[in-house]
Order: C-alpha cells, then structure tokens, then sequence
C-alpha cells in the first residue's frame, strides 16, 4: 500500500450552508494522516456547449480536468434534487467527459450525500453511478454513506456532532485509499 493518498472531493451544491458542503469539509478535518483532501469547486463550470470547447476548455475547467488527474481517487458529496443528481453537478461531470485528457477514465470514486430527508441522496447517488460508466470510473460500492436526517447531526457551528456518523466517515476514507490501490493512474 501507499503512504500516502490525495483525494480530490467535490461537493454538488453551491449554495452557502449546504449540508453536503459541511460534509466535504468535516471530511478534511478528519481525515486520518496518510489521507489529504483538496476541495474542487463547481461553481464557476459554465453551461455545457460543445462551442466552448471546441479549440479550447475553460480555464477553470483545465484546472479541475487536472486536478481529478492527478489524484488518487474523487469523492462526490451530493444532495437530491427531484430524486436525482443536481443540474450543476451533472454539468460539471459532462464537460469534464469531455476532455482529452479523460480525468476520469480508470479513477475511484467514492460517492456519499446527505439530506434532511430520511434516505440521504440514495436515488442520487445511483444516478451518479449510472454516469460514472461511461467515463470508465470506478464507483467505490461498499461502505456506502447516506446521511439522513443531516440537519440533526450537525450544530449550531457547522460542525458535526454524530460521532456515528463522523466514524462512518473515517471508515469510508480507508476504504477508498485500499480501493484506490486497485487502479493504475493513467497519466
């Protein structure tokens, strides 16, 4: 095994206080030593449109392309929108398809969400499998992580109070380091 792993996370919202985004950083504060968590935004992913990258990707597109390269797994922390994966998540996933570079092809993904309602991204989080193959990335399957009932489970200062949930986590990490080392990178 490896010393040491860099995982790239994304969350799929961008609103302020998302719940998913609490997750992401609960994620880098406790990750275990050997593990680092660099957290990639999607925010500035503009609409999918074969024009815009017809000669050239975005900017800010190149660094993510580079970025999920360059890692050792990704993590997607995603809410449920109309029991599926958010608008924006999606397009971000389709125009990083897109590159060829292909960031994805052969890298393990882990794939967790949380919600206030009671099954925490399940139907979600199966969308974004489905979308995984087709870009040759490899879905972590077990543990799976869906967060219920999230706006319980964290205080009044974003932090999260759930020791289950926070060991979870920790197990979840581990897991993909070892599942991790199951992929060559293609650089």
């Amino acid at each position: 095994m490896k010393k040491s792993y860099h995982f790239v996370a994304i969350s799929g919202s961008i609103r302020k206080g998302s719940y998913n985004t609490m997750v992401l950083k609960t994620l880098q504060k406790i990750a275990p030593r050997h593990i680092s968590i660099e957290q990639l935004s999607i925010k500035d992913v503009p609409f999918y449109n074969f024009d815009l990258h017809e000669k050239k990707f975005p900017a800010h597109v190149e660094k993510l392309n580079d970025a999920i390269k360059k890692a050792d797994a990704v993590i997607f922390v995603t809410p449920e929108y109309n029991y599926s994966v958010p608008g924006v998540l999606k397009n971000a996933i389709d125009i990083i398809s897109r590159s060829p570079k292909k960031p994805f092809d052969r890298k393990a993904v882990g794939i967790m969400g949380a919600s206030p309602g009671i099954l925490g991204t399940a139907r979600a989080q199966y969308h974004l499998r489905q979308s995984l193959v087709f870009l040759n990335a490899y879905a972590m399957t077990q543990p799976e992580i869906m967060i219920g009932k999230v706006n319980e489970k964290f205080d009044a200062n974003n932090q999260l109070a759930d020791t289950e949930t926070e060991k979870k986590l920790v197990e979840f990490l581990e897991a993909l380091a070892t599942f991790s080392e199951k992929f060559k990178p293609v650089r």
